[in-house]
């Protein structure tokens, strides 16, 4: 979401790290451009003004300007007070026994899909979660809440389709969640196209009756200005404890997720980051500035890896790497490997210094018909490349809707790659017998 804003920062710090010596003249020019950048990003106003002004106040205290890296410094500088701005002072969610948690927001803000986010990585966790179906407005919101909770493996209570009292709905549930054996319990709530004082009261007269320890307004970070608003208008009226921002993975200006908790002053806890149920973390506001700034999220890196890699398989694929014995079959495993972790776009915007490369992009269909060519090959010749002939790319590219002159380049990038992984092998043997000579 963050990539035109993240591209125009990172060439202001760029130009200002270009800088020998810095003035107030180069750090008010630089500024000024920040200020703009926050703008078109669609941050509200005056959290814009407020940033800047506390950005400028460091950037032109006497460390800075006698530093031997005054560019870095202020970089730094910048990173902190986005840290700052995003909320570095996030706390975990209370779920204090009985955990409860209200989820609202507008309709089409993702807030039943959210709540079995938040019940699928609770569970994740360790924790025994049941999701409540509390939207007698919409039945099409009940059924998907019923959905997504078989999904998870996640109970969901479902209120008698003739009931039209919010409160007796969840007086039945906290009935059916006590032969549940429940830790937490998760509220999803109705909701209206706009703010109206119904929706309020009914919300305020649920909060009233089960007294959660959470009430997490769900947010489309995509809606900008009127994001802000609507939180705004949330907060005032039920008294919020957190965010939870979706879409993030969407291609709008985002700077509704940055005025978020400055015009709040409640923490952002979630973010949905795509349309599958664990495209969903928890927001560490830190991770976040890297990432818009170009530092990457290795640690985030580390973690995507780390769930989506079974390490007896990763174990093995070491091995066939170190033998140079590594064939069409462990391509294919790698490759859902790796789509596990999400989509590959995000994965390298992860890395330090990748977001801003020039062209630097990932061809999603290019992915699929190299994966769709792989799937066309026997087992046979999956395990023995050296077998495909000029009839067997044929009948590959045929069964995979590609032409044999794409099957051919994909065939011969795999040969230079074991050719690579052959002459690595080759290296570590002969360094280790240079090892043991010496001694």
């Amino acid at each position: 979401m963050f990539s035109q804003l993240g591209d125009k920062l990172q060439d202001i710090f760029k130009e200002l790290r270009g800088h020998g010596t810095i003035s107030e003249t180069n750090i008010d020019a630089a500024l000024r451009h920040v200020r703009l950048a926050l703008l078109e990003a669609d941050v509200d106003f005056q959290v814009a003004k407020k940033f800047i002004g506390r950005v400028r106040e460091k950037a032109l205290g006497e460390a800075v300007v006698r530093s031997i890296t005054p560019g870095q410094q202020i970089v730094k500088i910048f990173h902190d007070e986005l840290t700052a701005l995003l909320g570095s002072d996030a706390a975990p969610l209370n779920l204090d026994n009985p955990g409860r948690i209200l989820i609202v927001g507008l309709n089409g803000s993702g807030k039943t899909t959210s709540s079995a986010k938040l019940a699928h990585i609770l569970k994740k966790q360790g924790r025994n979660p049941v999701l409540v179906a509390c939207d007698l407005q919409r039945p099409a919101a009940i059924e998907q809440l019923a959905t997504l909770g078989k999904q998870i493996d996640v109970p969901v209570f479902t209120p008698d389709p003739n009931e039209k009292n919010v409160q007796r709905a969840a007086a039945a549930a906290l009935g059916w969640q006590d032969r549940q054996t429940a830790q937490v319990e998760i509220f999803d709530t109705a909701g209206r196209q706009e703010i109206d004082e119904a929706l309020i009261q009914e919300l305020k007269a649920l909060k009233d009756f089960l007294q959660p320890q959470e009430t997490l307004l769900v947010v489309d970070a995509a809606t900008g200005q009127q994001a802000v608003s609507v939180a705004t208008h949330f907060n005032d009226a039920l008294d919020l404890t957190g965010i939870i921002l979706t879409k993030l993975d969407g291609d709008a200006r985002g700077g509704a997720a940055l005025s978020m908790r400055e015009v709040t002053r409640r923490p952002i806890k979630f973010a949905g980051t795509g349309e599958k149920l664990d495209q969903f973390e928890v927001f560490i506001p830190e991770r976040l500035a890297g990432r818009i700034l170009g530092m990457g999220d290795v640690v985030g890196l580390v973690e995507k890896a780390a769930e989506a890699v079974d390490e007896e398989e990763a174990a093995r694929m070491e091995r066939k790497l170190r033998t140079a014995s590594f064939d069409f079959n462990d391509f294919l495993a790698q490759f859902k490997m790796m789509r596990k972790m999400g989509p590959l776009e995000n994965i390298l915007g992860m890395l330090p210094g990748m977001s801003n490369v020039q062209g630097l992009s990932v061809d999603e269909k290019q992915l699929k018909r190299t994966e769709a060519i792989v799937l066309s090959m026997t087992s046979e010749e999956r395990t023995r490349p050296d077998i495909l002939n000029a009839r067997r790319r044929q009948r590959i590219a045929r069964g995979s809707g590609s032409t044999v002159t794409e099957v051919n380049e994909l065939l011969r990038r795999f040969g230079q790659m074991r050719k690579m992984m052959k002459s690595a092998g080759k290296m570590k043997k002969m360094m280790a017998q240079m090892a043991r000579m010496k001694t």
